[in-house]
């Protein structure tokens, strides 16, 4: 297969400039509003699937945050069709769109008590919004991003889009950890959970705004996307992508988004120190992630840096997890899991690019959408769901770490096998 990195769309006679600002921006209020329900996962789980067994509640709370990657494929399909046929513009539009419709929803709805079991299906219906624009965003969104600028600055400016998700889970857990300090249990469970929503809520529209303002992107390519011509021509490649997403999803959603739920209730730790180390490592990949891609730039092949920082992750994700299970301070805690997040989180940029690359920029944002919301579907979403039921039916808090290890092996397998000439 020949590599259609060459290849390139232009924007409409403007700066790049508006066009990256929208992107980023509008990105990171979708990754918020997607992810912060993990950190009110708790309480949702008490007040939308209430249940005598609190384990049971949170199962069912964290299967529906899972729902949502459900839908993600279908966003995927649908969104990334009308990035190739409509322009980039209109499908990041359509899926800020959306998403900011299913955090109104979480935040204004009524709980079970208030109106029955129609408050719980309200809520798997929000989330499914949810997982539609998530799927929906990345791939456009990447694809503009490695389109704005030449060759040897694709991962940098691409790494921003994963360098902004860092920066929602950031500001997700930080505002939890704020209310949950700030507040009484009561009023957390009373009202106190829906601040995050509501706050993303007034986000969105700004993101909206800005998408609707930056520049329209006109593909240079007379082929428009057909679903069968994709699967037809490049399955082996959108396997391959689909397998290397199992790391950096299992990955981010166990040890940012699930973590919280990990240390509070397998390792007894406060809630507060638990949202502020997952706040934490919303900056730690908000800040490494364009660093290592800089130097993804500098390298005549895009699997190289991969390979180190999978390897890296391969040799310490069991000595991380067995460090806090011996039960050291809250301090060191923070430190072990900072560190692991800086070495272990941090291919957004080569491997975005890398997938991108292997496609004619018609076919790019659906492509990418595809790999990465049937890898995150498949092996992030429901991870959190599946760790805790691992963790319960075998009584080892060290599950957390062997999921890990075996995501990451998957990874490897995929990137070894992934077509990517070099450059």
């Amino acid at each position: 297969m020949q590599p259609a990195g060459n290849e390139s769309t232009q924007p409409s006679g403007t700066k790049p400039g508006g066009i990256v600002v929208a992107t980023i921006i509008g990105n990171a209020f979708v990754a918020y509003d997607f992810t912060v329900y993990s950190f009110s996962a708790l309480i949702i789980g008490r007040l939308f699937f209430p249940s005598n067994n609190p384990l049971s509640s949170l199962l069912l709370s964290l299967g529906t945050f899972g729902a949502g990657f459900v839908m993600r494929p279908l966003g995927a399909m649908f969104i990334g069709h009308v990035a190739g046929t409509r322009g980039r513009k209109t499908a990041m539009t359509w899926s800020i769109t959306l998403m900011t419709l299913g955090t109104w929803l979480i935040a204004c709805l009524p709980t079970v008590a208030s109106i029955g079991v129609t408050a719980t299906w309200l809520m798997v219906i929000a989330r499914l919004m949810q997982g539609l624009a998530a799927g929906g965003e990345i791939g456009p969104a990447s694809a503009v991003l490695m389109e704005s600028v030449p060759h040897d600055r694709r991962c940098y400016l691409t790494s921003w889009r994963g360098a902004s998700q860092g920066a929602a889970a950031f500001a997700a857990a930080l505002v939890g950890a704020i209310t949950t300090a700030l507040l009484s249990p009561e009023a957390m469970h009373d009202w106190g959970w829906r601040i995050p929503f509501v706050l993303g809520g007034f986000i969105g529209p700004v993101g909206w705004y800005l998408r609707r303002r930056m520049p329209s992107v006109t593909i240079n390519a007379p082929e428009r996307p057909r679903f069968t011509t994709i699967f037809r021509q490049h399955a082996r490649t959108l396997c391959c992508g689909t397998l290397m997403m199992a790391a950096p999803s299992v990955g981010i959603y166990i040890t940012v988004f699930y973590m919280p739920s990990y240390l509070v209730r397998t390792l007894h730790r406060p809630a507060a120190i638990s949202l502020l180390i997952a706040s934490l490592s919303g900056l730690v990949i908000l800040v490494v992630n364009p660093l290592v891609a800089r130097m993804a730039d500098r390298q005549a092949s895009r699997k190289p840096i991969q390979y180190l920082m999978l390897a890296i992750c391969l040799v310490l994700t069991y000595p991380t997890f067995l460090a806090l299970k011996t039960g050291v301070s809250d301090a060191a805690a923070t430190a072990i899991i900072l560190a692991y997040v800086a070495l272990a989180l941090n291919n957004a940029g080569a491997s975005t690019v890398m997938m991108l690359e292997a496609f004619a920029p018609s076919h790019r944002a659906a492509a990418l959408s595809m790999m990465y919301s049937f890898g995150v579907t498949l092996f992030g979403g429901f991870s959190p769901l599946i760790v805790t039921w691992l963790i319960a039916a075998t009584r080892n808090p060290m599950m957390p770490a062997w999921y890990l290890v075996a995501a990451t092996c998957i990874t490897l397998f995929a990137l070894w096998r992934f077509p990517a000439p070099a450059r």
